[in-house]
C-alpha cells in the first residue's frame, strides 16, 4: 500500500484553530490497486471514516489549498486509540516521534 499524507488549512474544530498555525488538519490517504484512493478521516477517538477518492478528487482538494506528501509503501497499520489527527496519522505510517504534535511539525518533518 502506498500512503499519501494530506494537510489542510481549514477545519471546523475549535482546538486546532487555536493551537495550530498554518495547517489545521492532516489525514492519511491509502492507495490500493483494487479500491483506489481511500482517505481516512479522523473524527473522534473511536470514529474514523473512510472516504473513497478518485484522482480528480485529489486535484480538486489541491486547488482548495490541501498539500500532499507522498510516502512509500508501508505494511499493515493498527491505530490504537488516537486523540488527534496527528496521532492517528503517525500511527498509520508507523512513526514514534513523541514531540511531533501538530500538523505543521509533521509537515516540516517531510520537507
Amino acid at each position: 500500500m502506498i500512503i499519501i499524507i494530506a494537510f489542510s488549512t481549514r477545519t471546523s474544530k475549535l482546538m486546532p484553530r487555536l493551537f495550530c498555525r498554518h495547517f489545521k488538519h492532516c489525514a492519511p490517504i491509502i492507495f490500493n490497486k483494487n479500491k483506489g484512493f481511500i482517505l481516512l478521516q479522523f473524527i473522534t477517538t473511536k470514529k474514523i471514516i473512510p472516504i473513497n477518492l478518485s484522482q480528480r478528487d485529489l486535484s480538486v482538494l489541491e486547488s482548495f489549498g490541501w498539500r500532499f506528501v507522498y510516502l512509500g509503501n508501508i505494511k499493515k497499520y493498527k491505530p490504537k486509540h488516537p486523540f488527534t489527527c496527528v496521532q492517528f496519522t503517525k500511527q498509520v505510517i508507523g512513526m514514534k516521534k513523541v514531540f511531533i504534535q501538530t500538523p505543521d511539525s509533521l509537515y516540516k518533518l517531510f520537507l
